[in-house]
């Protein structure tokens, strides 16, 4: 194994965050109870993807917000894989990863367009990039949630049942190849000659069970789409020196377990790190934002029930369903304690302090 000599920035900064993950001396919330006077500090959390707490609140967030999104009808989950010849070139040029995005989306498109011209059918569909296989190692791939149906232009809903998968293989590659060779340049050309010549049938798109309704595409999204690289459930020890997980090989789904030294377990995990603000959940043709027309189609939710359903992903409530107990409720009189204080790195922020800079804020925008 190769230790990384020089990580990123996104590696160093990700890692210091989840470090400090917890740590009063980054700053946190004050609480104090009105009838006793009993005070408790609650530290505020690093908020990177890559801790392990705060990564599945993230998922989490995440996955709510893809549910509210969705249409009311059948859904099919696609894997647009690669060759792994083409690996390295993704490992050592992050930016070329947006060339998987825009090759699933040209692909899944042209496919609904072949569909009826005249009508062109678009889809609904949310692409999610994934760098990493079960065991680890560097292996960018994309989950695509495809509506099983396009909407047309004059306004007609077309139910699309049968998937063309020997096209979507070939489509996927060529269309892929050509954006790396636009990106890369001439020098890739022998690289592409070679994969075109083997991987004659296109590169392996595998497609889940359909998701028959909203529940189970729901379901399917939080345990699937929206995870971290490797869940705590997974590591099975360390023992100071070396760490040992495992996983259920894809092939044959055979229980597998791997130890490894820890240096080389971090190098595994850190690699997979994105980039600071890329987007790994893109979403494209009636989920796509600047549709303002097709909302319509997607299923309706009160507000309130909006609301109700995103508090379960506040810390507050999370502990209350996972623990079963209040964490601000005072453990002398039994009575919700209130906020009173925000501390940062030791400064005190008086909440009069922070609603001040809040308006003055607004003012600035507003004029």
């Amino acid at each position: 194994m190769l230790y990384i000599l020089h990580p990123r920035q996104a590696v160093i900064d990700n890692v210091d965050k989840m470090i400090g993950c917890g740590d009063p001396a980054f700053g946190g919330a004050m609480y104090a109870c009105s009838k006793c006077g009993n005070l408790k500090f609650v530290p505020f959390r690093c908020k990177s993807r890559f801790c392990p707490t705060c990564g599945v609140k993230y998922c989490q967030d995440r996955s709510h917000s893809m549910a509210f999104k969705l249409i009311q009808c059948s859904h099919r989950h696609c894997v647009f894989t690669i060759d792994e010849d083409l690996r390295r070139f993704f490992l050592n040029d992050r930016s070329l990863l947006d060339c998987l995005f825009h090759a699933v989306r040209s692909v899944v498109l042209r496919m609904f367009f072949q569909r009826n011209k005249s009508k062109n059918f678009v889809p609904g569909f949310i692409c999610v990039l994934h760098t990493f296989g079960r065991p680890l190692e560097w292996n960018p791939h994309i989950h695509c949630l495809i509506t099983e149906g396009g909407f047309s232009d004059d306004g007609f809903w077309r139910v699309v049942k049968h998937f063309n998968y020997t096209l979507l293989r070939k489509s996927f590659q060529t269309a892929l190849l050509n954006e790396m060779e636009k990106r890369i340049g001439p020098s890739f050309r022998k690289t592409k000659a070679h994969i075109y010549k083997k991987d004659s049938n296109g590169f392996y798109v595998f497609a889940k069970p359909n998701l028959c309704n909203t529940q189970s595409v729901i379901k399917y999204i939080s345990r699937y789409l929206g995870r971290p690289v490797i869940a705590l459930n997974r590591i099975d020890s360390y023992d100071g020196e070396n760490v040992t997980f495992h996983y259920n090989r894809h092939e044959d789904n055979a229980f597998v377990k791997i130890t490894v030294p820890a240096l080389d377990f971090i190098s595994l995990l850190i690699q997979h790190i994105p980039e600071p603000h890329y987007k790994m959940t893109r979403y494209y043709g009636l989920y796509a934002r600047h549709r303002s027309g097709d909302k319509k189609l997607i299923k309706a939710v009160h507000p309130s029930k909006h609301k109700f359903l995103c508090s379960f992903s506040k810390w507050r409530n999370n502990i209350a369903v996972s623990f079963g107990y209040d964490p601000i409720c005072c453990p002398n009189c039994k009575t919700t304690m209130t906020l009173t204080d925000l501390y940062f790195k030791h400064m005190r922020v008086s909440l009069e302090d922070l609603y001040e800079r809040s308006m003055a804020k607004l003012k600035c925008r507003s004029a």
